[in-house]
């Protein structure tokens, strides 16, 4: 096939690169599918073109922490859900809290994390984070002992449909749910 020329073209070799990729693609990887040298601004551009085109059908164009990807609107998900048998996995209160404090106040150590939440954090519950890809190591606090700072990775983002962790609620909206359930 020639390189595309025309913009219904481009967006025909992203739509196609979208929609078969397993992973959401960067901005980076989509320049590389064209030969000709594009601006990020015309990439934009397309991706925008593109979102617009599907906005009513099934799926949706999605931008999320490392890239984009489409992927089904969220009314389909509990018919979605009907093709996995398996149930999907269930987090103790230990590991979301840990997760929560991380996720707003990374990068910490297994102390910070102890500290805030008046318990010691069991190694399963940091494993459990790693393994599920939501949590890394990001390097090491410059004290005696040097202990690991943990961060969220991008996983924790894409997971999430976040682009970034300003897009996380306010801490002050989660203590008033909070307050609201125990009530």
């Amino acid at each position: 096939m020639p390189e595309p020329q025309t913009i219904q073209e481009m967006k025909n070799v992203l739509e196609a690169a979208l929609l078969t990729s397993p992973e959401p693609l960067s901005l980076d990887d989509m320049l590389r599918l064209f030969e000709a040298r594009m601006e990020r601004a015309t990439l934009r551009m397309l991706l925008d073109e593109l979102k617009i085109d599907w906005h009513s059908r099934t799926l949706e164009l999605t931008q999320v922490a490392s890239g984009w990807r489409f992927q089904a609107r969220p009314e389909y998900a509990p018919f979605i859900a009907r093709l996995t048998p398996e149930r999907p996995q269930r987090y103790s209160r230990a590991v979301m809290e840990t997760l929560a404090i991380i996720a707003y106040k990374q990068p910490v150590t297994r102390g910070d994390i102890e500290e805030i939440r008046g318990v010691a954090v069991n190694q399963n519950v940091m494993r459990t984070l790693q393994e599920r890809g939501w949590v890394d190591i990001v390097g090491q606090r410059e004290v005696p002992g040097r202990p690991s700072l943990y961060a969220t990775t991008k996983t924790f983002l894409d997971d999430l449909n976040l682009r970034s962790l300003q897009e996380l609620p306010p801490l002050q909206t989660l203590a008033q749910q909070e307050i609201k359930l125990e009530i």
